[in-house]
Order: C-alpha cells, then structure tokens, then sequence
C-alpha cells in the first residue's frame, strides 16, 4: 500500500493518463485562454478551446514521464526570464553535492516563482530537481492540483480539521519528507513559513521545525541527530520588485483597518499568475550552509535559520532606495522612484516596509 498516495506527486507511470484528463477539462482549457487570450472578445472563446486543445495535444505528445514535463517547464521558464527579469544570479550552489537530498528551507515572496527560480537553478547544475510543498489552499480547482503534481509537488493539508485529523496529516507529511531525503535521495523545497512574507520581514515557524522532527522524534531519535539527518539548507530568495505587492500591500492594510481581509475565491490563483508574467528585474537567489547538529530545540534551529535567510538575502537596489526615502532622504534609485509613483498614496508607506525590512533585518543581526 502507498502510505503517501493522496499527498506524493505522480510516478512516471500516471503521467500520460493525468495529462490526458488535462486537456479534456474544460475548466484547464478556459484558464489558458483567459491567461493567453484575456483581450479577445469572449465569442472567440469556444473555437480558441478547440484550437488550443489541439495544441496541447500535439506538446504533450512527446511527454512520457516526469522528467519529460519537467523539461517543457523548463523551456517556459527560459522564456518567462527573458521576458521579466533583467538577471537571474545564484549564489552557493557550488557546496551542493549532486549525490545528496537535501531539504530547502526556503523564504516565501512567490507562490510560484519562489520554488521554481530554486528548481532551475538545480537544473543548470546538474543537480536534482526539488520536491515542492504546495498547501491545498491552494488546489480548490483540481486541475492546478494535477499540475502541481506533475512538476513533483507534495500537498500539505493545511485544511484538516480538529487535532486528531491535523496530527495525522503532519505525521504523514513529517515521514513523506523524511523518505524523500534520507532513503530517495531527493530534493526539497518548503517555505519556512505557512503564506508569503507579505511585510517582506523573513521569520520561520518553529511548528515547521517541529513537524520535520515528528517520524524520527517516533523512532528515538535525538533532535540535534534529527536534524542534521535531513540536511536543512537556508535559501534566500530576493527580488528587485515584487509583481504582487501592491495586492499584498492592500491585503496588509485592509487587515489593519479592519482586522481581517477576506479572499476572493480564486486569488490565489491569480498571484500565480501575476508572479509569472509580472516584473521582477534582477532576481538573486542563494543557498546557505548545511545546518549541522548542535542545535537541542527547535527554537535553536529557527534562530540559525534566520540568521542565514537574513544574513545570505541580496540586497537590491530597491531595498536600499526604499529605506533611504523611510528615513527622509532621497530616492537611492530612480526605477524606485517612478515605481514609487505608480503607487496608490494610501498603500505608499506599507510598500515602503515592505521593501525596506529586509536590511533592516539584516542591519538589526549586524549590530547585535
């Protein structure tokens, strides 16, 4: 029996049938021609779904197994940088060796952008691609689940209810992890915390911690052996502008005058979207050390965390122009400025935190 069927992304041998389903689903069809046709007059509509299905066919015919969808993401993704950014820099992948698994723990800006910069960064190395932790928030239309699921994502039921449901899920996720690093062999990416770091300030969650620990905790083991076992990178991930942030800014301030913000049923899916063919100008990207043992608590281990997703975050130059203008000064950059212009007045100075609190992070590490 597979213990991790309802939660693993597809083996090689489903691949074909998942896609087939694919491209008989309405609902698929209809978000590409609403995301590659938007401004065509909706009477267009039903012979693009006709058109487009017959494209697809024809890409996906190529595609056997996991490997080879993986290599058509690939080719999307050259062309999205090309087109929305102006650089693309890793930074300490030369420490990884090819022959180990090891679990990113990652910040989070980008629903999407975020595991996918760290997983073409892989792929130029020669390195394998990661296993993605996607919540299954984010998987109402099932659809988006198959693709996940495809590119090697994991779903993390963030859903579950009541304490026995959710302590069944987070063992199950715990132990999925767990196999994945020390037996596969494989690669993970997960964010260090539950949602993007919508305030630009980068903290990891001790329960994230605590959750890795949970299938060896089971076995005897020690915390400190534990973590090392599963050989935790830091990755920080750091973009000059950030394509969703004035939607993360009104999120933020609608929840400081109201004291919650309630989603429309598919935004999620539209800042997926709108990270993939929004702006991002220079994008760097950098993998810390290897967290070895030492550390007894999870707290401990959240504190070295940040320590190396502050201290490793590149700064760009908005970041610095951002803090320059908090502080009273002028402008350090002039895209920042006109950037800055575009801005609703009453989202300015959330915008300004925003990305401003990364160095001001960094600084606050430097001092102490």
């Amino acid at each position: 029996m597979d213990q991790f069927q309802d939660i693993r992304p597809y083996n090689d041998d489903e691949v074909a049938a998942v896609l087939n389903n694919l491209v008989e689903t309405p609902d698929f069809i209809n978000t590409i021609i609403g995301f590659r046709f938007a401004k065509w007059p909706r009477l267009l509509h039903g012979p693009l779904g006709y058109i487009v299905k017959l494209a697809l066919k024809r890409q996906l015919s190529s595609v056997k197994n996991v490997h080879d969808f993986q290599m058509r993401v690939a080719s999307y993704m050259e062309r999205m940088i090309k087109t929305t950014t102006t650089d693309v820099e890793y930074r300490g992948i030369d420490k990884l060796d090819k022959n180990t698994g090891y679990l990113f723990l990652s910040n989070h800006r980008d629903i999407a952008m975020d595991p996918a910069f760290v997983n073409y960064g892989l792929y130029l190395a020669g390195l394998n691609t990661v296993r993605i932790a996607i919540g299954d928030n984010l998987l109402r239309r099932p659809f988006v689940s198959d693709l996940m699921r495809l590119n090697k994502s994991f779903i993390v039921k963030r859903s579950a209810n009541g304490v026995r449901e959710m302590m069944a899920a987070f063992g199950q996720l715990s132990s999925y992890i767990s196999t994945s690093l020390m037996e596969d062999q494989s690669n993970i990416w997960i964010a260090q915390k539950e949602g993007r770091a919508k305030d630009g300030l980068d903290q990891t969650d001790p329960a994230i911690i605590k959750m890795f620990f949970m299938s060896q905790k089971k076995a005897k083991v020690p915390f400190p052996e534990a973590m090392a076992n599963l050989k935790i990178v830091p990755v920080s991930i750091s973009y000059e502008y950030d394509p969703c942030a004035f939607d993360k800014a009104n999120e933020l301030n609608e929840k400081e005058k109201t004291g919650a913000y309630q989603k429309a049923e598919f935004e999620d899916i539209d800042s997926i979207k709108n990270g993939i063919v929004g702006f991002k100008g220079k994008v760097v990207v950098t993998f810390g050390d290897v967290i070895k043992d030492g550390f007894e608590t999870p707290e401990e281990f959240v504190e070295e965390v940040d320590r190396q997703i502050i201290m490793n975050y590149a700064a760009q130059p908005t970041n610095e122009a951002a803090l320059a203008v908090q502080q009273g000064l002028p402008s350090t950059d002039k895209g920042f400025s006109d950037y800055l212009d575009t801005c609703p007045k009453e989202l300015r100075e959330t915008i300004l935190a925003m990305y401003a609190n990364p160095l001001k992070q960094k600084q606050k590490y430097l001092s102490e």
